[in-house]
């Protein structure tokens, strides 16, 4: 209905509901209110007339959905409905997030208020030495040593430089337990932490783990604000997400965005040497973001903002709080984790990469499973190795579990306690064996950083 045509009047005291409500107009009016009303994220309530002498084939649903606009004061009600019929509000569409946010209760401005206080910048400085050749300039070049001899050539001390970096944390605990990213305080001399009430304090990392990506960093204080702790298991893409930390400087930013997945794999995210199955966020992460926290809708921790991809917008990924508190909780008792490993390369076998390995073989060593896992390549004197593992084996299942993935190889050894044996079957070639290996603990200097 156009805003310049009059609204009709109803002679209310003389309609009934199935007269007036049946009128095509009316009804075409209503549905556009109501409509209108749940697009713009209103709470929809209309009232409900029960009785005992009511039934379905009396009041048809095109006419009941709008009962809740028929005034009983008004004397509206069918004849001989009027005794013992009740208005009770009936809640239609609860209201959600959208809600809320224009309401008066902003449930993301009031997570930030709770949780700001325990989140931190962690400021980081790490001294690098850069040894040369030992002579400065042109001098290295052997043509010009040649030609001035190797007599007054000075040699060049190695320089040293100081590396700085900012990232973020939250507080665990109130004796001044903080949680972080590891590549945070990677190599760090020097760990300053600043709270958001402005003090600093010195920090001393715990311990960090590589392959998490996850550190823990303490300080010495008492009564400190900290942050509670959900559950990244029950996480479902669509869930609100919101993110505080110090991105590009600007310490205690908000931002917010939902839970875009869960479950990105290392190689998914372009860091196949991380074991984590990380959350994507459309939540704004960024550099300085590293190490805070990704809360959910009542100010939970759910993960540790840690990745984003490069020239993409609204890529961002955290550590499972699930996964990050086990392995703080191991760092915090040995300084360290101890990870499974076999020492493998490996790739999903497709009908692709099957086709493409097969032509280089020779008859007698072309793979004939149709799916698993390829070892392509082997470290030296590896676990895998002593196993019995070869490049160009495919893993066709471990532990009697059919095996279709990399991603499953590396789940399956990271939960395998080191020394653990696996049951594992192969296909090697035209051969089938079944082999039992034991994970090794995965080196310290493996990760390519």
């Amino acid at each position: 209905m156009k805003q310049s045509e009059p609204v009709p009047q109803l002679p209310l005291a003389k309609a009934s509901a199935h007269s007036w409500l049946r009128k095509p107009w009316l009804r075409r009016s209503l549905s556009y209110v109501l409509t209108t009303a749940a697009s713009a994220g209103t709470v929809l309530l209309v009232t409900e007339y029960r009785s005992s002498n009511y039934t379905a084939a009396n009041y048809p649903y095109e006419t009941l959905q709008y009962s809740g606009d028929l005034p009983s004061s008004q004397g509206v009600l069918p004849e001989g409905l009027s005794e013992g019929f009740a208005e009770t509000p009936v809640l239609l569409s609860q209201a959600a997030g959208t809600e809320r946010l224009v309401g008066g209760a902003n449930f993301i401005a009031s997570a930030a208020e709770r949780v700001g206080p325990a989140v931190v910048r962690i400021n980081s400085a790490r001294t690098v030495v850069s040894r040369g050749s030992g002579r400065p300039g042109i001098l290295n070049d052997p043509f010009f040593r040649d030609f001035f001899g190797e007599m007054g050539v000075p040699e060049q001390a190695p320089t040293e430089r100081v590396e700085r970096g900012t990232g973020s944390g939250f507080i665990l605990d109130a004796n001044g337990t903080i949680l972080t990213n590891a590549h945070v305080v990677e190599g760090a001399d020097v760990v300053t932490v600043t709270f958001k009430d402005g003090r600093e304090l010195k920090g001393e990392v715990v311990g960090e783990d590589p392959l998490t990506d996850v550190a823990v960093i303490k300080v010495d204080a008492s009564n400190l604000p900290t942050v509670a702790i959900g559950n990244s298991d029950q996480l479902r893409p669509g869930e609100w997400a919101i993110a505080i930390g110090n991105p590009l400087g600007l310490d205690n930013t908000v931002t917010a965005g939902i839970i875009s997945a869960t479950g990105r794999t290392s190689s998914q995210i372009r860091v196949p040497d991380q074991r984590v199955q990380f959350i994507q966020t459309d939540a704004a992460i960024n550099p300085g973001n590293s190490g805070g926290p990704l809360l959910n809708e009542q100010g939970e921790v759910i993960g540790i903002n840690t990745a984003i991809i490069g020239n993409a917008q609204g890529l961002g990924f955290a550590i499972p709080i699930n996964q990050a508190r086990n392995i703080a909780d191991k760092l915090i008792a040995n300084g360290k984790v101890d990870h499974a490993y076999l020492g493998i390369q490996m790739q999903t076998l497709t009908p692709v990469l099957k086709e493409q390995v097969n032509a280089s073989l020779r008859a007698g060593a072309k793979i004939q499973a149709d799916s698993g896992v390829l070892i392509v390549q082997m470290a030296a004197d590896s676990p895998g190795a002593a196993g019995g593992l070869q490049p160009g084996d495919v893993i066709v299942s471990m532990r009697a579990q059919a095996v279709t993935n990399a991603t499953q190889v590396q789940q399956i050894v990271e939960a395998t306690a080191v020394g653990d044996a696996i049951p594992m079957t192969v296909a090697r070639g035209a051969q089938t064996l079944e082999l039992s290996v034991k994970p090794g603990v995965y080196p310290t200097g493996a990760r390519r950083r």
